[in-house]
This record gives structure tokens, C-alpha cells and sequence, in this order.
């Protein structure tokens, strides 16, 4: 069927596939827990950027999951993007047939939708995980890619931990794979083991050794993890070398140190044409803002000096880079800021702005609000004017995402809170919160070794609560200045569910961290805690 970019090209049309798997391996990273709303509004940003793949979740994990992969595959899979096609939409599952069941039903509506199952293959992972043989292993996986092909024609399977498998035996299970009828072959490396000159050596000789890749037009891709800080070298070696799709996730978030960085892998591909003669489809004006709305939704924050999207990216502070690059910016830059969409709405608001303004400004950043929604935003923004004057778009956008990740069938919301402290005092807090489902406000005064300490306390006894404990807490700034809003990320243990993450937003820390408290006890309630499961 040809060269591996011709497979690609007449699949997707483009060289390389970009299978994003943020709301799923993205999603398993220490203390996200993205519901149903969640995962739609990344999707519908992913389908802006014109993924070509958004692997939405692990349907079998949890009904939690499975309700958010379906609505995905409602709501985004059958939303047209910048080419006029809409997203294929993936769902993971185990080698079992009650998984691939669960992932075809929850895909179902999507007009596209692919299936990837996946099996341990290396020697340690047999050995300890599932104590079976390779004969086993290769029966297994030849019986999940069938069973999975009798639900759709786009079946996806990869050997897990396949850097550290004997390469004789990936020979033999991707032959196998790709007769069994796969159309996609992973080639995960799923602990971050891999080095670049061998892992690109390892996909060329796939192709080599198995001649019905090329002849059944089959895509070899490629799942890196970063333990060595090494998932783009490997991905990008791995499309020199043959392959032509890389998953990837947004911030590069994902288990342990993480997964190849979607923003640094495509910049990377259309930056170095010259050297990797290859493109994607993507349409990288989108990456900034689809960056800071996985910041805003995971309480994941990426560092100021991050490749492509950290606010440091196009800095330039030291005297002989200025005058260079007023100069000529190619002088220190290899990419246009702008190319990247990051440089910036130049939004200015204040306390005498009226809607229209604020409604120009949320249309700018991209957001799409209900009468609702944008009532309580705009409502958020007046009071933040008073507070501290001049507005900028990323107060906009933290108010915005703020709002809207906000559900109507919460059932505890913040009324208010007064918190006082002194020095040789001890620090106290009193709350006021609406219990929805009785239509009643219960407060409660606290006392704690700080004001934030005191407010988490006396939400827990207003509630009733007594078996939580607090896992994490984080405080970022959102802009800069000393009147900066700040965005509090808690991560709470109820009992023994858990863990819950949770967010709020305000230029009162203990506003914001009641909010993120109250937001973390919210999700204690919707979300059904997932299973700890097997996973590429």
C-alpha cells in the first residue's frame, strides 16, 4: 500500500497522526479527577486544534468513565473541525471482552470511533501481573483485536511495556496484531525506558520484519513516557524511523513524570521539516489557549520556562537577546509567538466596563457561555474590578473556566466567609453554605492553625464532615502584581474514596481555597472513584 506517510496521508491527510490521550493517560496523573462536563469542554478544544484522535478514556474503569467517554463521543464525535471531519474518538480497554464491550457501547454515537486494547508483553510484566506465558499472551491479544473488529473497522492495539519485551517476541504479537486485523500497532513506552537511537532503530526494523504492516496499510505509532525526560526525542525518532502516529498529551501530563508533550512534539515536526520530512494537520494557534485550559481544569500548572507554551517561551530579558530580537526576531526565536497563539488578547477591563465589553472579551479568548453562565461570570468580573481595578484577559479566563466547571446540581455552595488573624491571635474563620437539596444555609466558626486551616474546618463541621483529610494544597498566581488573583488547588481523602480534586479563584487566598475545598467535597459526590487498573 505503499510508504508509511502514504498510509497516513490517505487515512487522515496528513503525515502524521496525532492521537491525544490527555483525558485519559493525561487524566490518570496524581489528583485530576475530570467529570463528564469536563472532559466535553477539553475535547471540543482538542477538535479546535484538530486532533485526529482524542482518546477520551477507559469506558471499563469506572461508570464514571464510562458516562464521560459516551458524552464525549456524542458531543465532539460528531463535531466537524477546521477540515470537515469530525474527530476519531478512542476508548481504552484491557485484552478482556467485557472491555471491549463496555468501550464499543460508550463510543457507539461517535461517527468515527476506534477501539484500543492493550496486553502486557514484557517478561517482568508476565511474569508478575499476569503469570502467563507467550503463547498465552499472543492467543490473548489475537482474540481481543477479532473480538474488537466485530464492533468497528479502526482497532488499535498495543503491547504494553513493549521497550522492555524481548524484541523477537514484539516481532511475533504485532505480525499477529496486524493479522488478527489491527489497523494501528502501539508501540508503547510505557515506564520511559527507551533511549532514542534504539528506539528508533526498534520501529525500523517493526517494518522491516513484519512486510504486512506496509502491505495492509497498518499505522505503526508510538507512546513515550518522560521518566528520562525523554518522551519527544523518542516520538520524534520513532516518525523518522517509520512510525506515523504519536500520542501525545496536553502539558505533557500523564503517570509518574509524565507523556510526550503534545505542544513540544508538533512544534517540533513543523519547526524541523527540513529534517523530518513529515507534517500534521494541527492547527497550532490553538495550542496557548488549549494549554491553559487543561492548567485551568486539572490544577496541573506548567513551569514558566516550558517549551512552546510557558509564559517564559518568547521572554527575553537579557540585554544582547533584546537588541537582537528588535533586530530581527529570528535572531533568538525559531517560532513566531503567534504561530502558537501565544501572544496574548490585550484585553484591559475595569470597574466601569459594562457586559458588552466583558462579552467581547470572553468571545476573544474562545469561550462559549450559557445565559447562565455568563450572568455569574460577569457578576465574578464586577467584583473583581472593584477589588483590584484593572482586569487582564488571563483574570478573564480564570473567572470564566472558574465559573463554568461550576454544576447545577452542586450540592454545597459558598454564601460567605470572614476570616481574621493577628499577631499572638489565633487565626478564625466563619462560613456560610447553602445545602441545595434541603434549601438551607448552615454555618459554622472555626479556629486553625491559619486562616485557610480554620475556613477548611469550619466547612467540614457546618457539613457535618469528620472522615476527610487534605492531600494536597497549592496556591498560583494567575497574573502577576500583589493584587493578583489566586488559583487554589486542593486534593482531598474522604474515608476511603478518593482522592477528589478541587479548584476556586479569587484574590482572597481563603476565599479561593474555600472555594477549591467546597469544589473537592462536590466531586466527592458525583464522581464514582476509578478502579486502579492496568494501562499503556
Amino acid at each position: 500500500m505503499g510508504t508509511p506517510v502514504d498510509v497516513a496521508a490517505a487515512k487522515f491527510g496528513s503525515d502524521v497522526v496525532i492521537f491525544d490521550t490527555t483525558l485519559r493517560d493525561g487524566e490518570q496523573s496524581p489528583g485530576i479527577s475530570l467529570d463528564a462536563r469536563e472532559k466535553v469542554e477539553i475535547a471540543e478544544q482538542l477538535a479546535r486544534l484538530n486532533v485526529d484522535v482524542i482518546e477520551a478514556g477507559f469506558p471499563a474503569a469506572s461508570p464514571g468513565d464510562f458516562d464521560a467517554v459516551k458524552a464525549v463521543a456524542e458531543q465532539v464525535g460528531n463535531t466537524r473541525r477546521g477540515d470537515g471531519k469530525p474527530p476519531v474518538i478512542a476508548g481504552l480497554a484491557r485484552a478482556m471482552d467485557a472491555d471491549i464491550e463496555a468501550a464499543a457501547k460508550s463510543l457507539s454515537q461517535a461517527e468515527n470511533f476506534r477501539i484500543h486494547t492493550f496486553l502486557s508483553t514484557s517478561d517482568i510484566h508476565r511474569r508478575y501481573m499476569l503469570q502467563a506465558s507467550e503463547d498465552e499472551i499472543l492467543q490473548q491479544s489475537i482474540r481481543a483485536v477479532e473480538f474488537a473488529r466485530s464492533f468497528t473497522d479502526d482497532v488499535e492495539f498495543s503491547p504494553q511495556d513493549a521497550t522492555r519485551t524481548d524484541f523477537e517476541f514484539l516481532v511475533d504479537i504485532v505480525a499477529a496484531a496486524v493479522e488478527a486485523g489491527a489497523t494501528t500497532v502501539n508501540i508503547p513506552d510505557t515506564v520511559g525506558y527507551a533511549l532514542p537511537h534504539d528506539f528508533g532503530a526498534w520501529i525500523r526494523q517493526l517494518h522491516e520484519r513484519v512486510p504486512d504492516i506496509a502491505a495492509k496499510g497498518v499505522v505503526i505509532s508510538v507512546h513515550c513516557h518522560n521518566d528520562l525526560g525523554l518522551a519527544v526525542a523518542n516520538s520524534l525518532e520513532a516518525v523518522r524511523n517509520g512510525a506515523r502516529q504519536v500520542e501525545v498529551a496536553v502539558n505533557g501530563i500523564g503517570e509518574r513524570a509524565g507523556n510526550c508533550s503534545l505542544e513540544e512534539v508538533v512544534m517540533a515536526i513543523r519547526t524541523r521539516q527540513d529534517l523530518l520530512g513529515v507534517d500534521h494537520a494541527l492547527d497550532t494557534r490553538e495550542l496557548t489557549k488549549t494549554s491553559r485550559l487543561v492548567t485551568g481544569l486539572t490544577g496541573y500548572s506548567v513551569q514558566k520556562n516550558k517549551a512552546v507554551v510557558g509564559s517564559n517561551a518568547f521572554a527575553h530579558e537579557s540585554g544582547i537577546h533584546q537588541h537582537g530580537v528588535l533586530q530581527d526576531r529570528l535572531t533568538y526565536e525559531i517560532m513566531k509567538s503567534e504561530d502558537v497563539g501565544a501572544d496574548g488578547s490585550q484585553i484591559i477591563l475595569g470597574k466601569h466596563s459594562g457586559r458588552h465589553a466583558f462579552k467581547q472579551a470572553v468571545d476573544e479568548l474562545g469561550f462559549e457561555l450559557s445565559d447562565d453562565e455568563f450572568q455569574a461570570a460577569f457578576a465574578r468580573f464586577k467584583d473583581l474590578a472593584d477589588r483590584k481595578g484593572l482586569v487582564s484577559h488571563e483574570d478573564v479566563r480564570a473567572i470564566v473556566i472558574d465559573e463554568t466547571h461550576v454544576h447545577t446540581d452542586d450540592e454545597f455552595q459558598l454564601v460567605s466567609i470572614a476570616a481574621s488573624s493577628a499577631t499572638g491571635a489565633t487565626p478564625k474563620a466563619h462560613v456560610e453554605i447553602r445545602r441545595a437539596s434541603a434549601d438551607e444555609i448552615v454555618s459554622a466558626e472555626a479556629t486553625g492553625d491559619g486562616m485557610v486551616d480554620a475556613a477548611c474546618k469550619a466547612i467540614r463541621d457546618s457539613l457535618g464532615f469528620e472522615d476527610v483529610t487534605l492531600v494536597s494544597y497549592q496556591v498560583a498566581a494567575i497574573t502577576e502584581g500583589i493584587d493578583a488573583q489566586g488559583h487554589v488547588t486542593v486534593t482531598l481523602q474522604m474515608g476511603d474514596s478518593g482522592p477528589f480534586t478541587g479548584r476556586g479563584v479569587s484574590t482572597d487566598i481563603v476565599e479561593a481555597s474555600a472555594r477549591a475545598y467546597l469544589d473537592a467535597l462536590n466531586r466527592s459526590r458525583r464522581i464514582s472513584h476509578r478502579t486502579k487498573e492496568f494501562r499503556p
